[in-house]
């Protein structure tokens, strides 16, 4: 329920910040998408050297405010996840894993069945749609894009926190002829964050089904 009230307030949020950009752009303001743009439209509206008719102004603070209020619940309910989390055997264990959230870690916990669901972790990757389509025949395996036909909550997030983790990687670089650091010499960074959210799916698996943290060492092995 928390995690459900929290993602619709995030989708209202988002609708908001594109009215706003929306509104912007019919007076030349061309702003990016993203609640990080915040800030920016915050600048052109209080920016009187733009050429803004006061009733947009109006409507552009109306909106900022809006926006204001869905992230503040946002935030209350982001910090009730957290704490519930903190509750959860489970959700403690998946956090040991670079890259795992409190919500990518009760998204698990809701929205998967048990684990012993699933015969292996590529089972439960697939599950998820982060496997790769197989078109084989012949005796020659062809794969295509991810199927994307799994579960999408927790699909979607360990996407997300696999893109994080490749960021980390851009700024600090991982240990040389590491996998991640042999991905990002030939591969997109989209690319590389797909293959460890699959990676790192698998390795969920691992986590709940022996009831174990996370070792560094056992990586390689799940791959």
């Amino acid at each position: 329920m928390l995690f459900r009230g929290r993602e619709r307030l995030v989708h209202q949020r988002t609708e908001l910040v594109n009215a706003l950009r929306a509104v912007l752009y019919e007076f030349g303001q061309i702003v990016p998408q993203g609640i990080a743009s915040i800030k920016r439209i915050d600048a052109i509206i209080c920016d009187e050297a733009i050429d803004l008719p006061d009733a947009v102004r109006d409507e552009c603070r109306d909106l900022l405010a809006q926006i204001a209020q869905k992230t503040a619940r946002i935030e209350t309910r982001t910090a009730q996840l957290t704490a519930v989390s903190r509750d959860s055997i489970a959700a403690t264990r998946l956090q040991t894993m670079p890259g795992v959230s409190p919500m990518i870690a009760l998204a698990v916990e809701a929205f998967a069945p048990a684990m012993t669901t699933f015969r292996s972790g590529r089972d439960f990757a697939a599950w998820l749609g982060l496997v790769p389509r197989q078109f084989s025949s012949g005796g020659k395996e062809r794969l295509g894009r991810v199927s994307k036909a799994g579960q999408a909550d927790i699909r979607r997030l360990l996407i997300i926190g696999a893109m994080s983790h490749v960021r980390v990687a851009n700024r600090k670089p991982p240990a040389p002829g590491s996998w991640l650091g042999r991905m990002l010499m030939h591969k997109p960074k989209i690319l590389v964050a797909i293959a460890l959210a699959n990676k790192m799916a698998r390795t969920i698996w691992v986590m709940l089904t022996k009831r174990e943290d996370y070792r560094e060492q056992a990586s390689p092995a799940m791959a």
